[in-house]
């Protein structure tokens, strides 16, 4: 039986949302096949009041062993590092943050906020909102960041806003059923199962990227929507063409462009007017070149692309 504690910061529910629409393992198979025991969880647990205090002081004191604790949302210090903003079972959030993750065999950060800060901590950030050990790409966030937690790992970070529920659910499987120290994770403490390879990777609009024929308009079934669009999908590590939402699709299958939610910067742009859906450029060539390419392999590449773009990339492909 594994012990498992899910609490939220601040926060939208939206991983949450997510996690209850996880299919391969559902979040029922979690506690029928996996022998999870959910301690609580804040739109799941029956206990109110004082009982979730109880259950809360039980995990720190060691009366109730805690495996894996999980955290939503951005850990609130506002006003003046208090935290008084948002509080929980009779003290502030942040408090029972740090002492949960003393006690705790693994701790998981699920979503922008919790991993990096995430929107609440774009500035000015009133809320002094931080991710659990980092502040956007800055080791540290409010754990620190020499934070282990007892099994030896730092935060296991979950990005994306939300998360990709089959990414919560078979992470937890794996600290569920032993393997939490075989998980390999990269330098921004994402499992790396998940978060080497990019969004591009499986997008069906790859051949038009490679011809440089743009979408230019949402919904579009045509064209490649970094070029006019602001599609982060070169630069964001993610598998979401590779798992796809629902086993259907994907935002840029359905002609809405990558926001690269998955990453620490996110959201880019502090969400300026004009520029989240936009590709900056100079000259006619965008500001930022996918990862591993140099600008002057990229001209070259479109050049080449472009020039030899047949007419069947151009055309809708859905129509008859």
């Amino acid at each position: 039986m594994t012990n498992v504690l899910w609490l939220q910061g601040g926060a939208c529910s939206g991983n949450t949302m997510s996690f209850l629409n996880a299919e391969e393992p559902s979040a029922v198979d979690l506690v029928t096949d996996f022998g999870l025991n959910v301690l609580w969880h804040p739109s799941l647990g029956v206990e109110l009041g004082e009982n979730v205090t109880a259950i809360l002081e039980k995990c720190v004191s060691g009366e109730i062993q805690l495996d894996v604790f999980v955290f939503e949302g951005s850990v609130i210090q506002a006003p003046n590092g208090t935290g008084n903003w948002n509080r929980f079972a009779g003290k502030p959030m942040m408090e029972w943050v740090r002492a949960l993750s003393d006690v705790s065999g693994f701790v998981v950060a699920i979503g922008d906020c919790a991993t990096y800060g995430g929107i609440p901590a774009v500035p000015p950030n009133p809320s002094e909102s931080t991710g659990m050990q980092f502040l956007k790409k800055d080791a540290g966030g409010f754990l620190g960041p020499d934070f282990r937690a007892k099994a030896g790992l730092p935060v296991i970070n979950i990005p994306g806003c939300p998360a990709h529920p089959d990414w919560i659910t078979q992470i937890i499987v794996a600290l569920a059923t032993g393997r939490g120290g075989d998980l390999s994770l990269d330098e921004y403490q994402r499992p790396a199962t998940f978060f080497t390879s990019f969004t591009q990777t499986g997008c069906t609009r790859n051949m038009h990227f490679a011809y440089k024929v743009s979408t230019t308009e949402f919904g579009q079934r045509k064209g490649c929507l970094f070029y006019d669009l602001g599609c982060r999908g070169p630069f964001t590590r993610s598998p979401c063409n590779r798992i796809l939402w629902n086993r259907v699709s994907s935002k840029t299958r359905a002609g809405m462009p990558c926001i690269g939610c998955t990453e620490p910067e996110f959201p880019h742009h502090d969400l300026a007017v004009g520029t989240v859906f936009a590709t900056p450029t100079t000259l006619g060539l965008p500001n930022e070149v996918p990862v591993g390419m140099s600008k002057r392999s990229y001209l070259q590449v479109v050049a080449a692309g472009k020039g030899a773009a047949p007419q069947w990339a151009k055309d809708d492909m859905f129509v008859v």
